[in-house]
């Protein structure tokens, strides 16, 4: 079963220095039948404005990882990491029993494009932690690269949840498959481009729960970049 929720259907704010999309409900937007999905928690679509970020604020017990798109985004937390995310980077951050941090576009004029999604941990209570790893385009580029799992195999960001997060690139006609256990989920994100997913069209934006499918499978339909999450 697939469940597409489409890129306009999201909730939406616009703050100025920030246009954010919420697949799930989030801050002032509140949509029961979009609180989470499974393990997955957060995903906002987010465009912050040269100059613009998140001043210092807290969080606890959640898995947080974060996908620039574009652009750069400057990060400083409560543990003391600060680092720069670009394009390529996976950052992740355990909050656990709490860390405060602060991102901010670092710079004055270009906007920075992100994905920031968040995950409940497997428990609550762990000690906060911190990890950041490039993956290079041509890791990605017609296959399914993995980028964050519990386990860290395969050079990938270990988190605190039996949720396994894979990137795609995909050209026009270029396909990557992935079977799933009966037992396991997925949500698929389009961050940018369209593709087929299982013969459903989905452009940039749109999103798709799917549950009590054996396999799936992405065609892109142009230049496409896909967030794909096996979840428990």
């Amino acid at each position: 079963m697939i469940t597409i929720r489409k890129s306009n259907e999201r909730g939406h704010a616009d703050h100025g220095w920030l246009n954010t999309r919420f697949t799930f409900s989030f801050a002032e937007y509140f949509d029961p039948k979009h609180v989470e999905f499974r393990t997955l928690r957060v995903m906002n679509d987010d465009r912050v404005a040269g100059g613009g970020g998140f001043p210092t604020h807290p969080h606890r017990d959640m898995e947080i990882v974060t996908y620039v798109l574009e652009g750069a985004l400057s990060h400083k937390d409560s543990m003391g990491n600060g680092s720069t995310i670009k394009p390529g980077d996976v950052q992740y951050m355990s909050a656990g029993t709490g860390v405060a941090h602060s991102e901010f576009n670092a710079s004055k004029t270009e906007p920075v494009h992100l994905y920031q999604i968040w995950m409940f941990p497997d428990k609550n209570g762990y000690k906060p932690a911190y990890d950041q790893k490039y993956f290079s385009t041509e890791e990605k580029r017609g296959k399914l690269r993995l980028l964050v799992s519990p386990d860290g195999r395969d050079g990938s960001v270990k988190i605190r949840q039996d949720n396994d997060l894979y990137a795609t690139i995909l050209g026009a006609g270029e396909k990557v498959q992935h079977a799933l256990k009966p037992e396991r989920h997925a949500y698929v994100q389009v961050a940018r481009g369209s593709v087929t997913l299982n013969g459903k069209k989905l452009e940039t934006g749109d999103g798709a729960e799917i549950s009590k499918e054996k396999t799936l499978e992405l065609v892109g339909a142009d230049e496409a970049e896909v967030l794909l999450f096996d979840l428990a």
